[in-house]
């Protein structure tokens, strides 16, 4: 038989709420309280793990915010995982990437995402093969860490070269003179097919998320995903990364999602702030099943050692509910 997307998506959720990753649940369905003579009430709730970018958010240089005092923190303030971002890392080599994976596992902690940079929106093949050859080592470094599922970005045409004008034109840049979406699409999904294989030796699911570019809106990301058409090739969701519709996009990827990162804005956005509404979020994924984690990613100007616990306060109380 066939394995499909949905089928994929379906049996590990399955998997992974036997195994008690990322979905887990209190109390037992139809036991009573004898003392009481009511029923106990099953909760369930989505676990919550905490991107190592929201303790530095690219603010000086990384050895501000080692990974090991990331993970002792995000141990300390009740976490349930911790997601990596690989240029806040010191290191790739092999012994420095089983260190962090032991002293998560002593912090009681899941190491259950991998973000991770790349781009094929090149006109130039040679380059466009540079970022396949870096994609593939990016996953092979996750399969060292034991990490479920990595982060992957479409890359954007670059012509606007600051960060901070992109942001405040919303995302939106012109073409590169000369080239369509249609051939940058070509290239992100033939570049992205090249990576499956190895996501699949690794068994580490690719997550494409909607981070500017040709993934900026939720048609650009399921273009791709559709066109790719594996099951090692899903949809990170972020509920940040959408300036306009941000609820009926993330709704249109929600079937597809293998990791929701959700920003929160204490103190103010670096570039921006959203009023998100992490009850109605929730309940979208809800409505499909997901049973994935939910990883926060911090973009205030608040300090994180505050802002951080509000924060998962704020998305523990979101993706609980009572059946």
């Amino acid at each position: 038989m066939k394995t499909t997307r949905r089928s994929f998506i379906r049996t590990g959720s399955l998997a992974a709420a036997a195994a008690g990753i990322g979905f887990s649940c209190s109390g037992e369905e139809g036991k009573s309280d004898k003392k009481e003579g009511r029923s106990q009430k099953k909760i369930r709730r989505n676990r919550i793990g905490v991107s190592t970018y929201s303790f530095w958010q690219f603010n000086g240089p990384k050895e501000n915010a080692p990974i090991e005092d990331c993970i002792e923190k995000a141990a300390a303030m009740g976490f349930d995982g911790i997601e990596l971002l690989l240029r806040q890392m010191a290191s790739e080599d092999n012994s420095y990437l089983q260190k962090l994976k032991r002293q998560a596992f002593h912090a009681g902690l899941d190491i259950m995402g991998f973000s991770t940079h790349q781009g094929f929106v090149y006109p130039d093949k040679k380059i466009r093969d540079e970022q396949v050859a870096l994609t593939i080592h990016q996953i092979e470094l996750a399969y060292k860490l034991g990490i479920p599922t990595m982060r992957l970005n479409t890359g954007r045409w670059n012509t606007t070269r600051s960060f901070d004008d992109l942001m405040a034109n919303k995302g939106i840049e012109p073409n590169i003179e000369g080239y369509t979406d249609d051939q940058g699409f070509d290239w992100v999904t033939d570049a992205i097919s090249q990576c499956i294989p190895a996501a699949e030796k690794c068994g580490v699911v690719l997550g494409l998320e909607n981070h500017w570019g040709l993934g900026r809106t939720a048609e650009g990301v399921l273009r791709i995903v559709n066109t790719v058409d594996s099951p090692w090739l899903q949809i990170t969701s972020d509920t940040g990364n959408f300036l306009e519709n941000m609820y009926e996009q993330l709704e249109m990827m929600a079937p597809q999602t293998f990791l929701v990162q959700a920003k929160t804005y204490y103190g103010g956005g670096k570039w921006y702030t959203l009023d998100i509404d992490y009850d109605r979020v929730a309940e979208i994924f809800r409505k499909v099943d997901y049973r994935g984690y939910v990883s926060l990613e911090f973009e205030g100007n608040e300090d994180p050692m505050t802002a951080v616990p509000k924060s998962l306060e704020l998305l523990r109380e979101a993706f609980s509910w009572e059946e």
